[in-house]
């Protein structure tokens, strides 16, 4: 069924159709290289670089390198540096084709206790992945010298070393993990937990209310941006010099880099550079 979007309604769902890998994130110019802003050239050259001492450790893929670079996005004086970077998952798909590589490297990260996910709760295909010591290190500056803080320090000890989970049961909380149910109150208090339902929390980050609403406003915006332009397509290296407004409190690429990912815009090679197009449908 064909469906007109809304800016409003429909701006945070992720498109559910693949498009053409080669129309794909940074996608390669006219002559084959890959194209990209001044601003990303020093990431693009570590990781096409194999003698490089990020690449030697962490391996073909990189994804820990792709990571860290997005998470140089985040605006973290927006929030007074009281949340951890965050990156979405499928921001990672606009600089990596290979979706199944990049869950897989990703998995593997989450397996070895470095790196945590997040079911944020706008769409249910939206997942925010943030270091493992980044969370831990701003969930405990929130919680020192509160009542909260021994049975928040138990949780980070005993459930985030190579946490998979995106909930929890009660019955896996109070058995598996031994927390009362005072404790898991307080943890739900402290923000380590969110109601997912009756009986079940999902695993969350503190304070970060105000970051879903600027992302959501903000995405909206440079939506808007890309259908208002002519033809509903502009090319990526001017919208990303391009003013923003109020609604964008982000930096712009970071929300270039999500439109691309959930696949809200085409990305189409042209002899000028990146183009990306509305994607209405």
């Amino acid at each position: 069924m064909s469906r007109k979007r809304a800016l409003i309604s429909d701006a945070f769902k992720v498109k559910k159709q693949r498009i053409d890998p080669q129309k794909f994130g940074d996608s390669r110019n006219g002559e084959g290289g890959w194209h990209c802003s001044k601003a990303d050239s020093d990431l693009v050259q570590m990781m096409s670089n194999k003698s490089h001492p990020r690449r030697r450790l962490q391996g073909p893929t990189d994804i820990r390198t792709s990571l860290e670079y997005l998470m140089t996005l985040f605006p973290r004086k927006l929030f007074n540096d009281a949340l951890p970077p965050i990156v979405l998952k499928h921001q990672l798909y606009s600089m990596h084709k290979d979706k199944t590589m990049v869950d897989k490297e990703m998995n593997k990260l989450r397996e070895q206790g470095e790196l945590l996910m997040f079911q944020l709760g706008f769409d249910a295909e939206a997942f925010g992945l943030v270091f493992a010591p980044d969370y831990k290190a701003k969930v405990l500056a929130g919680v020192e010298g509160r009542v909260t803080q021994g049975t928040v320090d138990k949780f980070l000890d005993k459930v985030l070393p190579s946490c998979m989970d995106l909930s929890f049961s009660k019955d896996k909380m109070l058995k598996e993990f031994l927390f009362t149910d005072s404790e898991i109150t307080q943890l739900v208090k402290s923000g380590v937990l969110t109601v997912r339902d009756a009986g079940s929390w999902w695993l969350s980050i503190p304070n970060s209310g105000k970051f879903t609403k600027y992302f959501i406003q903000g995405r909206k915006a440079v939506l808007a941006m890309v259908k208002k332009s002519k033809y509903s397509e502009v090319l990526r290296a001017e919208l990303e010099e391009r003013k923003t407004t109020s609604q964008v409190k982000f930096h712009m690429k970071y929300h270039i880099h999500d439109i691309l990912g959930a696949e809200l815009v085409d990305s189409i090679p042209t002899t000028s550079g990146t183009l990306l197009r509305f994607a209405d449908s």
